[in-house]
């Protein structure tokens, strides 16, 4: 586990603790850079461990190639910049009058021009160390990490994310089904894409809920998009699309609250990890508080301006190390599975190339992930993939080869940057607060 210092590995390792079947996983091996960061997330990991027969073994270590050889598995998680950057990412973006969210426009930009160069790395090393391993990878941006990874490790990189599984449970909840024999028809990139469909014994129910406005706003898409604007769509779009169909009314509650998101989670987690510096503090514990706050503050901008009021509870018990363990139990023990993940698009999807990473069902067997047939998007959709792909095309270039100018044009040509003049203030306000993008000239 890459970033195994990291706030959200208990959640991976408890989905681990769970798992009893004949193959499961018998060995963690955290890598981070920060020592303290694995001291920390190993007393936690021991305390969920605690009374568990045959509980995976952990070991910690600040060595990549170490941690990378003979793995069957490498789970990414990890946050270039740490969570100071993504605080330098919302600030430079909003300075500018545009929005700095971690994976969207121009933090997200930002974010992706320093992680792939660390990510590509860590790609080269895999191929070399665990040529046989399969790469969970789950560093934002998601889709873009996964893109730049596997043009050297193929199809044995994946990219998970646990919003389409959100979303898709909620919908099936709402609709009185159950989300496990629920099929869920969704497609874009990742935090870009649509619910079209939710399919109950090959009845698509999701019809049923769109024509009655009073189920649309009883969960949380609906209160935050609005039951008009849902039904336009013929859709229930990701939670991250806000940012897009209300981008101006998110950009100035950004700008009036007290801090951006990521340097309230980099307050927060400083207070949790100097605490786990003193010995008698009980870890399990003071992680499941720490972890609370922040899901239940979670995209509280968004929420605020649409009036959605607080989360349910139901959607703040995690997701994305469920969506991990059933693809790794369907690779290593050829139980197949349907999941929506990030892969290379093989076709799926016309008006984009056969390697670009997009986020769709999969058939997961032993061979990987297959993505399924879908049918095309709409037109209104397909501007705005067509138009975040080339934008992540273009972080690419920059991040491979250096250049500047490749790096002016992913920011100028996001649907939420506005001017070449802002994306070159933004490239050389980035420049300035983040050493590690010191290699664009």
């Amino acid at each position: 586990m890459l970033g195994g210092g990291g706030f959200r590995v208990p959640l991976v390792y408890g989905a681990l603790l769970g798992d009893r079947a004949e193959g499961r996983v018998t060995d963690v091996v955290l890598h981070d850079l920060d020592p303290a960061r694995l001291t920390a997330v190993t007393r936690v990991l021991a305390e969920q461990a605690a009374g568990v027969p045959d509980a995976p073994t952990v070991t910690a270590t600040t060595d990549l190639d170490e941690a990378l050889r003979g793995a069957d598995f490498v789970f990414s998680a990890i946050r270039v910049g740490g969570l100071q950057g993504r605080a330098d990412d919302e600030r430079v973006a909003l300075a500018e009058g545009v929005l700095g969210q971690e994976t969207v426009g121009a933090g997200g930009i930002a974010y992706g021009l320093r992680t792939v160069p660390v990510a590509v790395d860590i790609a080269r090393r895999v191929a070399r160390l665990a040529p046989d391993a399969w790469v969970i990878n789950f560093t934002n941006p998601a889709g873009l990490v996964t893109e730049a990874m596997s043009r050297h490790l193929g199809d044995r990189v994946v990219g998970i994310c646990d919003s389409p599984v959100g979303l898709g449970r909620r919908v099936a909840r709402v609709l009185g089904a159950d989300p496990d024999r629920a099929f869920v028809d969704y497609v874009g990139l990742n935090h870009l894409g649509w619910l079209r469909g939710l399919r109950v014994d090959g009845r698509d129910e999701l019809p049923r809920l769109l024509a009655d406005p009073e189920l649309l706003g009883s969960f949380e898409e609906g209160r935050l998009f609005g039951p008009e604007w849902l039904r336009s769509l013929g859709a229930i779009p990701n939670e991250y699309l806000h940012y897009y169909y209300f981008n101006r009314e998110t950009v100035r509650a950004y700008r009036e609250a007290d801090r951006t998101r990521g340097a309230f989670l980099r307050d927060q987690q400083d207070r949790f990890y100097d605490a786990m510096r003193r010995p008698g503090t009980p870890a399990l514990a003071t992680w499941n508080r720490t972890r609370a706050e922040r899901e239940a503050t979670y995209m509280a901008e968004n929420r605020e301006t649409a009036g959605a009021g607080e989360r349910e509870a139901e959607d703040l018990s995690g997701g994305y190390e469920k969506v991990a363990l059933a693809l790794m139990r369907a690779v290593a023990r050829d139980e197949r599975a349907t999941l929506v993940l990030n892969v290379r698009n093989r076709g799926t999807l016309s008006v984009l190339d056969r390697d670009a990473v997009i986020e769709v069902p999969c058939l997961v067997d032993a061979n990987g992930a297959h993505p399924m047939a879908v049918d095309p998007l709409p037109d209104h959709a397909t501007g705005l993939v067509c138009a975040v792909k080339t934008v992540e095309r273009e972080i690419l270039t920059a991040a491979g080869t250096g250049s500047r100018a490749a790096a002016v044009r992913a920011f100028a040509l996001h649907p939420l940057v506005d001017s070449v003049g802002v994306a070159e203030r933004l490239v050389d306000g980035y420049r300035a607060v983040h050493p590690g993008l010191a290699y664009l000239s």
